[in-house]
């Protein structure tokens, strides 16, 4: 049987206070093994020639937000809005162009009315639902995540192998234990991983849209001077075109998985 690995990153907190963030993205890449090697080689070249550029070193980690937001390290490079705008179009070409599919799992902190609400373990298992039913029985997955949130992955990922409720289109619920998943939740830190740095990318992403699309809210101001709504939509379309969504885990556009439910 084939395996696929599963690279996690997220966006927001998966605390139920909304002051720091009122969403929480859970978002997964995933490919199979023989594929690795050449999407690493896609992405290794590709460092190599923003290097060039840009002056980005291959081992600076790229995460999305504090590049947009003008953070440390990026603003040491002194790069002007057009050449930050220039990196991120190139970034989405690439992700673009790599053999791999993404799930989008988004938390909407507003919508929760239950205080012992779990946001990371549901993430989590909404998530490892879908890639579940993309295998169909014909491939197993490997998970492997950021640092930080092990723990209470682990131990969600452990109880879906035995109990995983599904709606039952007959009412109620049936237990549809998680068949495929293999070992526990690996860690890794997204400085030594260029694909949980590409989760982290589309995760940003999808948080931007659900926020400007979904919320209407006007993006954050530091954010606004590089990017507008539209761009956002345009590397969201050039992500779906090119396959890079899957877009049957949700009826919602591009797949989006949006909990709870109004």
């Amino acid at each position: 049987m084939e395996t696929k690995i599963v690279y996690f990153d997220e966006t927001g907190d998966d605390g139920l206070n909304t002051k720091s963030s009122d969403t929480f993205i859970l978002t997964s890449v995933y490919m199979p093994c023989g594929s690795w090697q050449d999407n690493y080689n896609i992405i290794r070249a590709f460092r190599c020639n923003l290097k060039k550029e840009y002056g980005f070193h291959t081992s600076q980690e790229m995460h999305t937000k504090h590049f947009l937001t003008d953070k440390n390290p990026y603003r040491s490079y002194q790069w002007s809005h057009e050449q930050k705008t220039e990196i991120l179009k190139k970034f989405t070409l690439m992700i673009a162009s790599l053999n791999l599919a993404s799930i989008n799992v988004i938390i909407d902190k507003t919508r929760i009315t239950i205080k012992n609400y779990h946001i990371l373990e549901n993430a989590l298992t909404y998530n490892v639902q879908r890639i579940e039913n993309d295998s169909q029985g014909d491939w197993n997955f490997l998970l492997i995540t950021d640092k930080g949130r092990i723990a209470p992955m682990r131990k969600t990922a452990r109880a879906i192998r035995a109990f995983n409720p599904i709606h039952s289109q007959f009412g109620g619920y049936i237990n549809k234990p998680i068949k495929n998943m293999i070992e526990d939740v690996l860690e890794k830190d997204s400085e030594e991983s260029y694909f949980i740095q590409i989760s982290d990318f589309i995760s940003y992403f999808v948080h931007l849209y659900y926020l400007t699309r979904y919320k209407s809210k006007p993006l954050p101001n530091r954010v606004a001077n590089i990017i507008d709504r539209d761009f956002i939509s345009r590397v969201m379309v050039t992500l779906s075109v090119n396959g890079i969504f899957n877009e049957k885990a949700s009826p919602e556009k591009y797949g989006l998985v949006i909990y709870p439910k109004k």
